[in-house]
């Protein structure tokens, strides 16, 4: 089975979607503009650092969504669809993405960030399977701010692969991944690839790819 999987921020999008959807929060209103931004800055210095806690940012990330409810977020996460995402669904990444929906059995955004965020990004480019962090429910159904499961990070994203493909009957050796990621984060998933792909790479991951062999591509510039 040919498998492609592809990182999502900074992979696919030219932004981190995370980080933009903190940002539109405090644009319309929903945080303290200097106080989200120290701490939302601090969370993805840490994140480019490879030192974040994940479940402590997860819990920051999602305070305003759970304290809206389940209405007025998905109001605000359609606008944020419309005026953040949209521009930035480049004719390059869909154009990988289809090439890689022809001639692979599966497609799959993985990705560190949460699936309340990226579900409806998934969709837009019309990939229907999604590893994300998937988020803890509470009493009437509505997240809590806490993590379901393994989340899919550093290490995590292996964990989670690998059980999406226990849940299809398959194991490592049942598949040929090629694995497309912009961060050292992915390393673990990035190794376990047999074809890694070093995709708009940060200085970091470039360095590494060029020491192993790994294809870069430089999706954004169009430069392959």
């Amino acid at each position: 089975m040919k498998l492609a999987l592809f990182d999502l921020d900074h992979t696919l999008l030219p932004l981190d979607s995370d980080y933009a959807w903190g940002e539109f929060t405090t644009r319309i209103g929903w945080t303290d503009a200097a106080e989200f931004k120290r701490r939302n800055d601090e969370f993805f210095a840490q994140y480019q650092a490879g030192t974040l806690d994940v479940r402590d940012y997860v819990r920051f990330a999602t305070d305003a969504v759970r304290r809206r409810g389940p209405g007025e977020s998905a109001q605000a996460h359609a606008q944020f669809m419309r005026e953040v995402i949209a521009p930035a669904l480049t004719p390059q990444a869909h154009a990988l993405v289809r090439e890689r929906q022809q001639d692979s059995d599966a497609v799959v955004i993985v990705t560190a960030t949460n699936e309340f965020i990226t579900r409806p990004i998934a969709h837009a480019f019309g990939v229907d399977e999604l590893i994300a962090i998937n988020l803890a429910r509470g009493e009437g159904g509505w997240i809590t701010g806490e993590i379901a499961g393994t989340p899919s990070f550093r290490e995590g994203k292996v964990t989670r692969v690998e059980q999406w493909l226990a849940e299809r009957g398959l194991g490592w050796d049942d598949v040929e991944i090629t694995f497309y990621s912009d961060s050292t984060n992915d390393l673990p998933l990035l190794e376990r690839s047999q074809h890694p792909v070093a995709t708009n790479p940060a200085p970091a991951l470039e360095e590494i790819a060029l020491a192993r062999g790994w294809r870069i591509l430089k999706l954004f510039s169009e430069q392959k």
